[in-house]
């Protein structure tokens, strides 16, 4: 191995986080290598967000199927084959992937196929399908995440399966067993779920959902209860087996349950491994995590991290704007990262949206904080569609009227989500919202009336009782 060569910018990965970071320093005339050892785009596209959100549309699309006869609309016996939705699945992934592939390359970008390795700050070896020596004046790791994997009962991808391996699946189970309550595992709970699947979810919280704050968690139960999931709470478990023909699951309690397969879901680790990180003079935190500024500069000059290896939100629209603060800097323009307004999405059903603070933590950060409340249930839209499950709530400073945070469950909560993100990232106050005119009807008027109960002045809503 003695080729050698030499970019302005090399970066570590191609995820939502890599590549973009990689499209942005070429806009800017950087000479940019981008370098992975597998799949262009990295988990979200080939293992994450764009698989699993194409099964969950297909599970919305049966959802909205079985309903019918609620609109008078009758449809006869409604069946669907699942190895047919798996590999439409992979359709979808393979073609964003080759169009990913084609945008990389039409911006002159450089890619090498292989795992690097830091031979000193600046330069790394490549190792795989390409195999040199790349040098470069700065370097952007974005190596993200992996499934968390548990040493007691570790994942054997046929009975014990992780987020990873159960996408691969191509036939039902009767019984799921998800351990892990939170995002990763709600998610696919809803989905095997709407395709029929008994689901159990075993939690070592209190809750699920502990993340998304008690009010989301207690009416996401409710409504995973009504679906007919079965959730199990502070229970803990001792170990998994395969029996071959099932799991056999024993919990802490002397508990046992089988279930035909089970999907372990708490958490993802960063993923560092292999990168001598040593060599070019960087550690890790305790919690594996690659420490960045707001210019997501790490410790070594001339190095940056970018996605899941900083450990700030494990979330591919973060990363991937985290990869723009990185490559202007790493091409001398200055710009800063800014995390107040994050919007988190859980795609379950219905789907989870929040940005900001929700009201308990607007009260810890020492704001005299009030929360607007607008149920779907009293929304035109929403009666008429028949999508009344959930709410929009608005969390603002009673003092000042400026917008602080926003949590919304229903249909559509991934998309509604945005004007709350531009609210707060841009300051705006109660009365910003309540003077823009929303179209009527739809379900995005709910931020109006949110709003106009947060400022204690509701139109569509009964005032609130003075004691």
């Amino acid at each position: 191995m003695s080729e050698r060569k030499t970019h302005d910018i090399a970066i570590i990965g191609s995820g939502p986080g890599g590549y973009v970071a990689a499209i942005k320093a070429a806009q800017m005339g950087q000479s940019v290598a981008l370098i992975d050892h597998s799949y262009l785009g990295g988990c979200c596209l080939n293992v994450g967000c764009i698989p699993t959100k194409t099964l969950l549309s297909n599970a919305s699309v049966l959802q909205t199927i079985r309903h019918a006869k609620d609109f008078g609309i009758s449809v006869g016996p409604v069946s669907f084959d699942y190895a047919q939705m798996k590999a439409q699945k992979d359709k979808i992934v393979a073609k964003i992937r080759a169009s990913l592939e084609g945008l990389i390359k039409t911006n002159k970008i450089t890619i090498y196929r292989g795992k690097a390795q830091f031979q000193s700050p600046g330069e790394l070896k490549i190792i795989g399908q390409d195999n040199l020596f790349v040098s470069a004046g700065k370097i952007i790791i974005a190596t993200g995440s992996v499934p968390l994997d548990i040493k007691a009962f570790p994942c054997d991808h046929h009975r014990i399966l992780n987020s990873t391996s159960i996408l691969e699946i191509t036939e039902l189970p009767r019984h799921l067993c998800i351990v892990g309550g939170g995002y990763i595992g709600c998610e696919f709970a809803s989905l095997f779920n709407e395709l029929g699947v008994h689901v159990t979810i075993l939690e070592a919280l209190p809750t699920i959902l502990a993340g998304q704050g008690k009010q989301i968690a207690e009416f996401m139960t409710k409504a995973f209860h009504a679906r007919g999931i079965d959730i199990q709470t502070n229970v803990a478990v001792q170990r998994i087996d395969n029996q071959k023909s099932h799991a056999a699951i024993a919990l802490v309690n002397g508990k046992t349950m089988d279930a035909d397969i089970v999907l372990i879901a708490v958490g993802r680790k960063i993923y560092t491994d292999g990168l001598a990180l040593d060599r070019a003079g960087l550690a890790v935190n305790e919690k594996g995590a690659i420490e960045t500024n707001s210019r997501m500069e790490t410790a070594v000059k001339d190095i940056y991290a970018i996605g899941d290896v900083t450990g700030q939100w494990m979330l591919a629209h973060v990363a991937s704007h985290q990869g723009l603060v990185a490559a202007s800097n790493a091409s001398g323009h200055e710009m800063h990262i800014d995390y107040a307004a994050v919007p988190a999405v859980v795609f379950t059903s219905p789907e989870i949206a929040t940005v900001g603070l929700n009201l308990e933590q607007a009260i810890q950060a020492g704001h005299t904080a009030a929360a607007g409340f607008f149920p779907f249930q009293a929304l035109g839209k929403a009666q008429a569609s028949m999508e009344t499950e959930g709410f929009a709530q608005i969390v603002a400073d009673r003092k000042t009227g400026q917008i602080l945070g926003a949590q919304i469950i229903g249909r559509d909560a991934s998309n509604l989500i945005a004007e709350m993100a531009l609210a707060i990232q841009n300051e705006l106050t109660l009365e910003s919202v309540m003077q823009t005119i929303h179209a009527h009807p739809t379900i995005a008027e709910s931020w109006l009336e949110a709003a106009a109960i947060a400022n204690e002045t509701p139109i569509h809503f009964p005032p609130r009782t003075k004691r």
